[in-house]
């Protein structure tokens, strides 16, 4: 079934709650776990699940994610399989960049129409789960269906964060909501007794969705409605077999820096809700780096990506990314560093050294706390970052906070002795 299948992934706005880390990079590039990139989690769940046909929608600060994916899905010639970039592009009938997501679908239509297929699977690029799509899709042709929402039980102090679907026993869904803040109570669905145990009795729209061929572009040709979320989707569901495909797994919008900071840490747990040890790995770019070389470093749920020197004091509830340079005596608790494009030699370290100036990753004798470490900074000695009481919001030169959160930013230079 899944040959039938051809998958979208969504690019993303400008990210803006993403901030500092989309200033240069789209949502979908963000680093993410010390060496994969968020948009490596849909490709991988489509891989997964054999639909190896998947185009990526991007328009904002593009370059970044263009690289990945042109440096990191590489298939057999011999097979039909792709992951091809579609860019936001002016054409005779199309004169604006994409207006919302149901908008970007519109304007890439005739890129599939070279290709023989059934479904369209639609996905967001900044979301973090494991799903096996393949139950979804069957589900979906088993009920005769023309569109498939993904959607998953949540608790009544989410729903306001939510598009909330309500379904009947045949799950069919019968009303959709953006978003409601208040008078929801009668929005509860059926849920499994587990999910009904825990509380979590409403159901949220996941951002996946599965059409017909045909409905999707009878939806999409026939108005100019920007959004599938906002518009197109609660339209649909007076008009058109809409079910709901509950999923009961590990699933978070990584949408703000507390949410993504969270989601991070989280990998950390001595039983991860999110598990990258499972026998369907995620797929990234393959580099070739030597393994890490720790000396003398306490490590306690931490987890050390490749290629790093380490001479750290301690790590604590951490993640160290790729290339990662650490001195001595510095301790780094519930951190998430993200490692570093390339090695300084050993000409530029000592050139460094001798002028004062901090080299390419963390020096000695820091105490670093509650942050996120950006690639490519240059983070000087005896530094201390936010080790005491919770920081006010606010933007500055070479970091941002946000909810307590320093988010120091790509490339920053913090000279020795800095205190934040």
């Amino acid at each position: 079934m899944t040959s039938k299948v051809i998958s979208i992934v969504l690019g993303g706005g400008q990210g803006s709650r993403l901030f500092p880390l989309t200033a240069t990079r789209s949502k979908p590039a963000v680093p993410i776990a010390g060496k994969y990139r968020l948009v490596d989690i849909p490709i991988s769940n489509c891989l997964h699940s054999n639909i190896t046909r998947i185009f990526v929608l991007t328009q904002f600060n593009s370059a970044s994610l263009n690289k990945h994916i042109k440096n990191t899905y590489h298939f057999s010639s011999f097979s039909d399989a792709f992951v091809d970039i579609l860019a936001a592009e002016q054409t005779p009938t199309s004169g604006h960049w994409f207006q919302g997501t149901a908008d970007a679908v519109r304007q890439s239509l005739h890129h599939l129409s070279v290709h023989e297929f059934e479904y369209v699977l639609i996905l967001s690029g900044d979301q973090l789960y494991q799903m096996d799509f393949d139950k979804m899709i069957q589900a979906h042709v088993e009920a005769g269906a023309e569109i498939s929402i993904a959607s998953i039980p949540v608790h009544a102090n989410d729903v306001p964060g939510f598009g909330i679907l309500k379904t009947d026993s045949d799950n069919n869904i019968t009303e959709f909501i953006e978003k409601p803040k208040s008078n929801f109570e009668s929005w509860a669905s059926e849920v499994s007794p587990e999910m009904a145990a825990e509380g979590r009795v409403y159901l949220a729209s996941m951002g996946i969705y599965l059409f017909n061929k045909q409905t999707l572009y009878d939806l999409l040709n026939g108005n100019d409605h920007p959004d599938f979320g906002k518009e197109i989707i609660p339209q649909s569901i007076h008009t058109h077999k809409v079910i709901s495909y509950q999923y009961e797994g590990y699933w978070t919008d990584i949408g703000t820096i507390p949410s993504f900071f969270e989601a991070n840490l989280g990998l950390t747990d001595e039983i991860p809700e999110f598990n990258l040890y499972g026998n369907k790995p995620i797929y990234t770019r393959a580099r070739m780096l030597p393994p890490s070389k720790i000396s003398g470093t306490h490590l306690d749920r931490t987890i050390i990506s490749e290629g790093c020197i380490i001479n750290a004091a301690s790590i604590v509830h951490s993640l160290v990314g790729i290339r990662t340079r650490i001195g001595f005596e510095t301790n780094i608790e519930s951190c998430y560093v993200m490692g570093s494009d390339n090695y300084q030699t050993l000409e530029q370290i000592a050139h460094a050294k001798e002028h004062n100036e901090p080299i390419m990753g963390i020096g000695d004798r820091c105490n670093i706390k509650n942050a996120i470490i950006d690639k490519n900074c240059y983070i000087g000695n005896d530094v201390t970052i936010n080790c005491g009481e919770k920081l006010p919001d606010g933007d500055f030169p070479t970091y941002t906070v946000q909810d307590g959160i320093v988010v120091v930013k790509k490339r920053a230079v913090i000279p020795n002795g800095t205190v934040i």
